[in-house]
């Protein structure tokens, strides 16, 4: 199940509990007793400092504190700007955490921002690394293979007739949208005569809406790894995504527009191309967006079926916005 990956546990049942938290108040002679009597720790990378209420205010590098005068207070010598996880931060966001910021460790924090605990780079470079060698090795292609109906590990050694039993169900769902635009183009045949143009550039449309939806679920697979979709949730997606491809649209229909005109001379073929690239763009990111955000919510797994799936439904409702709009506007 999706919700149960990994990437997906919260970071707080992976931080470190044996961790050393530093009062500001004390000075580096003290500091260092106190280290010397409760010991460092199973690891030590950074000392946090806490206030008298046991917030976060600042991390201690250890060259700081080795070489800063015995009487000197840690708050003096610590710095002020930590880079924390929040509580209800996820395995996965703690990753980016350590790709981002290039830190060995980060500390884990309350709403109050108090100390919970630590999670050093080992749970980048040993906690997620610890299946066997050659799953990590097809772990970087099963989210290719994925998105086009079926996991690289299912087909590791097996038979030509399992391999056929795996994919064959999933080019049904391509033979079908494949057949399904067929008759829908067989419906604007009239279209098509009066405007051969029209032929012309359905496969270049076509090939944009795959494109820009293949974009979009690409983005919301791998968003949730670590989100739990809600409506507040899809809302503000459909925005963001809808506002993006309507700026793809409007700008590949102006480029596909020019070119129709220069090349053929007619401006209202070029017109109807043009607009139906904008329509499809947004359609096509509607797909993309929508479809692995129902399959995560009924429960299936986006990954194995958003590929074939969005792509059909793209694919549909593409002959429909282009032919649609042309019968009407030609």
């Amino acid at each position: 199940m999706q919700d149960k990956h990994k990437y997906s546990q919260p970071v707080l049942d992976h931080a470190r509990k044996d961790f050393t938290a530093l009062d500001k108040n004390l000075s580096v002679d003290e500091t260092l007793r106190k280290i010397r009597a409760e010991g460092l720790g199973e690891r030590i990378v950074y000392f946090y400092v806490v206030d008298d209420e046991k917030k976060l205010v600042g991390v201690l590098p250890t060259r700081r504190l080795l070489t800063g005068k015995p009487e000197q207070k840690i708050e003096e010598l610590m710095v002020k700007r930590v880079a924390a996880l929040p509580k209800t931060a996820t395995v996965y966001d703690a990753c980016e955490f350590f790709v981002t910021y290039k830190f060995l460790a980060f500390p884990v924090v309350d709403e109050e921002r108090r100390l919970l605990g630590i999670v050093d780079v080992n749970l980048f470079t040993n906690e997620l690394l610890e299946d066997e060698s050659d799953e990590e090795d097809l772990r970087s292609y099963d989210d290719v293979f994925e998105t086009i109906g079926f996991r690289i590990n299912e087909l590791k050694n097996a038979s030509p007739l399992k391999s056929w039993r795996i994919r064959f169900p999933w080019l049904l769902v391509t033979i079908s949208s494949g057949t399904a635009a067929a008759l829908f183009i067989g419906i604007f045949h009239t279209t098509i005569e009066m405007s051969l143009v029209i032929a012309f550039f359905l496969a270049l449309v076509l090939g944009l809406g795959e494109s820009v939806s293949i974009q979009s679920m690409t983005v919301t697979v791998q968003t949730l790894h670590s989100t739990q979709p809600s409506l507040k949730w899809y809302l503000k997606n459909l925005l963001r995504e809808s506002k993006t491809s309507f700026l793809l649209g409007v700008s590949c229909g102006a480029l596909v527009t020019v070119v129709v005109f220069l090349w053929k001379g007619q401006i209202l073929p070029a017109v109807v191309i043009g607009s139906s690239i904008v329509l499809v763009e947004i359609s096509a990111a509607f797909w993309g967006l929508s479809v692995p955000a129902i399959l995560h919510k009924t429960k299936l797994d986006p990954k194995l079926a958003a590929g074939p799936i969005t792509l059909a439904l793209t694919d549909i409702s593409t002959i429909l916005f282009y032919f649609g709009l042309a019968s009407v506007l030609i």
